[in-house]
């Protein structure tokens, strides 16, 4: 599950072929389907299951190279695996490309083309590049190994495409091709996987340029933040002292917000002030009858 979550986060997982599944195509118990040059089978593997493909090359095809390429377009997670026949008639794993991310699909291929081809390993560099990422840069191309077969011989060759998704089956299409009418791209693969050589020799002395010039940049960068701390404290001094050339006393400013100071006499008159406005307020009123006004002459008795 925790292979699952970091895998669906885009972390290259390295996993293995289920020894079930070699341990039945080294004794010969496997369903092995004809595949077809130049027509592409799209079928559905379950989890750490394979299917079987047997192609026949002739030998002008052999000669012309031969190619092997998987891919989905669900993104599942597979394995191209290339198996050498016994004498027994059982198969023993000899190659296997995992699955990549490339653009909106997954895919591998086995090139055999007749010179040295290259694949890239990208598993290695995964657990340095989340620690590291100056580290992943200069070790990207750590992966970049030659292919240990370059050519195939006239007969029959069998593939398998192995179901390396966690939980659930993976969806493929599989095609084997003939590298006759691909001159052009055989020509310009080989000229960039020569570049790509050269750059993994280059990265190397560049890495150390790098190091060294990014040390030198660390400690600019602390001196800079020194140099000008004492600057602005030696510009903060000289004013002073420019200040200190005056014969007027220095003012001496009081920090208030919006509010005056007042004297201790003002003060006290405001105090009187208040009190006698709380004197009256507590002075009890007469109260008037309905509040009417009646007159009584006291000279004349109540008749």
């Amino acid at each position: 599950m925790f292979a699952a979550l970091f895998s669906k986060l885009g972390v290259p997982i390295k996993t293995t072929v289920s020894a079930t599944v070699l341990e039945e195509a080294l004794n010969g118990v496997v369903t092995v389907r004809p595949l077809p040059i130049g027509q592409p089978v799209s079928k559905k593997v379950e989890k750490q299951c394979a299917h079987f493909y047997s192609v026949t090359i002739t030998e002008e095809e052999a000669r012309a190279g031969f190619v092997c390429r998987v891919h989905s377009a669900e993104k599942s997670k597979f394995k191209l695996l290339y198996f050498d026949q016994e004498d027994n008639g059982g198969l023993n794993l000899a190659l296997q490309e995992d699955s990549t991310k490339t653009g909106k699909v997954t895919s591998a291929g086995m090139f055999f083309l007749g010179f040295p081809v290259y694949r890239l390993d990208q598993t290695a560099n995964s657990l340095s590049a989340a620690k590291d990422p100056d580290a992943a840069f200069f070790k990207k191309l750590d992966g970049f190994q030659q292919c240990e077969i370059t050519e195939l011989k006239p007969g029959m060759h069998v593939f398998a495409v192995y179901g390396d998704n966690f939980f659930k089956s993976a969806s493929y299409t599989i095609e084997a091709l003939c590298a006759a009418p691909f001159t052009e791209e055989k020509d310009h693969l080989r000229a960039v996987e020569a570049q790509i050589l050269t750059k993994r020799a280059e990265l190397s002395k560049f890495e150390s340029e790098y190091r060294e010039v990014l040390a030198q940049f660390t400690d600019m960068t602390s001196r800079y933040a020194q140099e000008m701390q004492a600057i602005d404290e030696l510009l903060k001094q000289r004013n002073e002292i420019h200040a200190s050339y005056t014969s007027c006393p220095p003012l001496k400013r009081s920090i208030s917000k919006n509010k005056s100071k007042t004297s201790p006499k003002e003060s006290k008159e405001d105090a009187q002030t208040r009190e006698r406005r709380n004197s009256t307020r507590d002075r009890p009123r007469k109260k008037k009858w309905y509040n009417l006004h009646l007159k009584v002459d006291k000279r004349k008795p109540c008749q």
